[in-house]
């Protein structure tokens, strides 16, 4: 057995990974620095995380190599970062490795001076030299000739590279976004609409179903067709393909291939929620009941295989198993039909197996005689309701339980258990499911109870019975969304409070009072190279995307106008960014959909047990109408709580011991009602009213 490195103590799954390699690892910190500074080396960043396949291939070919180790231990001093634990340190490096490459992915390779200032940029790098790309074994040398004879050019290079660094993060101008600006990012997308499959370009394709919240709410505010109908394809294909797992369950990362097919077959604890939210979303507008199959086949396959026993969601699992990616995931006729009579394996293979797969890019990799199961058609994925082919899934899916399973990380990452308590609180709203309002509550005072500092901070991580790293802006983001969402779900008032809470918080640590905006890390965090703002929509939503529809929500519940500044100085600081590329900032977009208006509150007063209140409730929440917030009061003393956070709302009163609805939008309330119909006309005709 090899000895352990410097990783040996560290939490991250991805870090003990590589404890055991022959390259010298260090996690990030002094004591790999000094070293550096010491022994005048320059310093190896390698980032990663603990289900990335490429990351895996990289390890097995080159950091367990003992000659590739050797050069690496003789020339340099060599840092392993958990882009999942550390994402403050991989945002800026990536965006490094973008400016220096203009590509960027995982493994990431740095290599940097002493004082962390980067001269080299790469993601993955081979072992030897092949197909025009340069090998670790020719590299190195390299490097350290150019290190000892060049030091001088080595240097100024980084000391250029951080000033176009800090050039992009500079303040951009401002621009006046608008109605057209929302247009201007929905013909990018309707032009790079792939018609025949559904998604965005050619392969791969990610799910980035923020993109899809965005379409969905220029459909409601313009009533182009045409945008609803790009997320319904891209949706239903994604669910027919073999980017959707189809026996477990859940979605895998991307798809290799334009038709949704071959995926990279990691499966992110993120996309789960955020797709989940889509899905939600698009049956509140179509009712096609498709959509809530989906979304709880996704909370499914979360609750069941990526729920801590206390209630906290892990971060992954990983695409390969037995050393083979996807090998977990596949399956051969004859397999196929040993579990099944003869009538249900024709049945599955006339439906899951498809003859013409050889063509699809990637399928050359599978071993042979084996398939993915998907479907072809959208006919065939609404006979997925029928009860055969359900006990048909029971079946498989016992055997491939059996299975030697992939990797799963069991890091708990607040801004990530954020994102899924949002999306499980949604679907308890719209599917009036309690369960998946008791999973949220759970994970919410999970986070609240074991990942915060004496002092009250949050954390980022937890794993193995402790929290550590202090949190970024995501964490204080993405769980304030959560908790607004679970608000909305249960109307018990301690998630508001929880929510202003966190959010003061927020404010006083990463605000920036000079310019606007919020810093990607805290006002006492670990200085790096430069203190960001994240502003783009890549892989997750930004955390300043996701605040300015906090701010806004959070504005008009409580009717703070200070949140609604910060809000409008937010759309300020990065108007000039999103105006030369809209599209990707689409969370963003959302966000400021909402903020053009109307924006409609919807204060119910009644009995949360009675029959008609549960009636106008289940009306609302069916509905899709994502600008408004909806405040809950009980009539009598029980109102007290509320009304502390919401003190406006004290004179509203039931109209004849019936749930009352009273609707106000842009500043202008309407006359109460009890009838449920009035009040979606009451919503709709302001919402048709803003298109006029």
């Amino acid at each position: 057995m090899n000895k352990y490195n410097h990783l040996k103590n560290e939490k991250s799954p991805y870090l003990l990974q590589h404890a055991q390699n022959p390259v010298d690892w260090y996690p990030w910190g002094e004591e790999a620095f000094a070293k550096a500074r010491l022994e005048d080396k320059p310093i190896f960043l390698s980032i990663g995380y603990s289900t990335c396949h490429w990351c895996h291939v990289m390890e097995h070919e080159s950091f367990e190599d003992e000659k590739v180790a050797q050069l690496l231990n003789d020339n340099f001093v060599n840092i392993k970062v958990d882009r999942e634990e550390r994402p403050d340190i991989d945002n800026i490096y990536m965006t490094v490795c973008q400016m220096m490459t203009q590509s960027g992915g995982w493994p990431l390779t740095i290599m940097m001076t002493q004082e962390l200032k980067p001269f080299f940029a790469a993601t993955y790098i081979p072992k030897e030299s092949i197909y025009g790309s340069i090998g670790l074994l020719e590299l190195i040398p390299q490097v350290r000739a150019v290190w000892a004879s060049k030091r001088d050019e080595v240097v100024n290079a980084a000391e250029e590279i951080i000033k176009s660094l800090k050039e992009i993060h500079a303040q951009s101008a401002e621009k006046k976004l608008s109605d057209d600006t929302l247009k201007k990012a929905y013909e990018i997308f309707d032009r790079s609409f792939d018609r025949q499959y559904g998604g965005f370009g050619n392969a791969p394709k990610f799910p980035s179903a923020h993109n899809l919240y965005f379409l969905l709410r220029y459909w409601k505010r313009t009533n182009d067709r045409q945008a609803l109908k790009i997320v319904e394809d891209t949706l239903q294909n994604m669910r027919s393909g073999g980017i959707y797992d189809h026996i477990g369950f859940g979605f895998h990362r991307y798809s290799t291939d334009a038709k949704w097919i071959v995926p990279h077959f990691e499966k992110m604890l993120y996309d789960q929620a955020l797709i989940a939210m889509a899905c939600i979303e698009v049956f509140q507008i179509t009712g096609k009941p498709e959509y809530e199959k989906t979304a709880r086949e996704i909370f499914t396959y979360v609750l069941r295989d990526l729920t801590d026993v206390d209630g906290g969601f892990y971060c992954a699992e990983d695409a390969d198993s037995e050393g083979v990616e996807g090998k977990f995931y596949l399956w051969t006729e004859k397999e196929v039909r040993s579990v099944l009579n003869k009538e249900e394996a024709d049945l599955f293979l006339s439906v899951f197996q498809h003859s013409d797969d050889a063509e699809v890019h990637g399928m050359q990799e599978m071993p042979a005689g084996h398939f993915i199961p998907h479907l072809k058609m959208i006919n065939d994925y609404r006979s997925l309701n029928a009860q055969k082919i359900v006990q048909i899934r029971e079946k498989l899916f016992a055997v491939r339980a059996k299975r030697i399973h992939p990797y799963k990380d069991e890091k708990i990452l607040t801004d990530w258990n954020g994102l899924m308590i949002a999306a499980l609180a949604r679907g308890a709203q719209v599917f009036n499911e309690p369960a998946y309002a008791k999973s949220a509550s759970k994970a919410v005072y999970f986070i609240l109870k074991r990942m915060r500092t004496t002092e009250g901070r949050l954390l980022h991580r937890f794993r193995d019975g402790v929290a550590s790293i202090a949190a970024v802006v995501d964490d204080y983001a993405f769980i304030i969304w959560g908790l607004l969402e679970l608000y909305e779900a249960t109307f018990e008032t301690k998630y508001l409070e929880h929510a202003l809470e966190l959010n003061k918080e927020l404010i006083i640590h990463f605000w920036d009072e000079k310019d606007g905006g919020l810093f990607f890390t805290a006002d006492d965090a670990e200085e790096l190279l430069i203190r960001q703002k994240e502003i783009y929509d890549g892989a997750i939503p930004s955390g300043n995307s996701v605040c300015l529809a906090n701010f806004l929500r959070l504005a008009r519940v409580t009717g703070d106008r200070s949140l609604e500044n910060k809000a409008a100085l937010i759309i300020k600081t990065f108007s000039g960014r999103v105006d030369q590329m809209p599209n990707a900032f689409t969370q963003f977009l959302s966000a400021f959909d909402f903020a053009l208006g109307p924006i409609s509150e919807v204060i119910i007063v009644g009995d949360i047990d009675n029959k008609d209140t549960k009636e106008m409730l289940g009306v609302l929440r069916k509905s899709f109408v994502p600008n408004k917030v909806v405040i809950f009061r009980t009539e009598g003393s029980a109102s007290a709580e509320i009304e502390k956070i919401a003190p406006y709302i004290k004179s509203y009163q039931g109209q004849g011991d019936k749930a009352t609805a009273y609707v106000c939008s842009n500043f202008t309330c309407h006359l109460p009602t009890t009838d449920p119909g009035k009040m979606m006309a009451l919503l709709e005709k302001k919402r048709a009213g803003n298109r006029d």
